[in-house]
């Protein structure tokens, strides 16, 4: 887990509003589409990068992708958060 690739693709609004979408659980590539109002080429970008950052899971089943959120690396990063303010006290 690179901590600058996990930054940069929370940065991103668009990003972000899909971690929030896959909080709710997996879900497939075509309903994130419609949820999201995206077309499938802006989506598979943004989830391109999720996936680079390891942030979300991909799993196929038969002709269908479902994504889901990798919680380990969210709570990695929290704790790498948080140990940044720590050391300020």
């Amino acid at each position: 887990m690179a901590i600058s690739e996990i930054l940069a693709a929370l940065a991103d609004k668009t990003r972000r509003n899909i971690l929030l979408k896959l909080k709710e659980g997996k879900i497939s590539s075509g309903d994130l589409v419609i949820e999201l109002d995206m077309t499938p080429q802006a989506l598979s970008y943004h989830l391109s990068k999720l996936k680079k950052a390891d942030l979300i899971y991909e799993t196929r089943y038969k002709n269908f992708i479902y994504y889901e959120l990798n919680l380990s690396i969210l709570d990695e990063t929290i704790l790498w958060i948080d140990n940044l303010r720590k050391d300020q006290n």
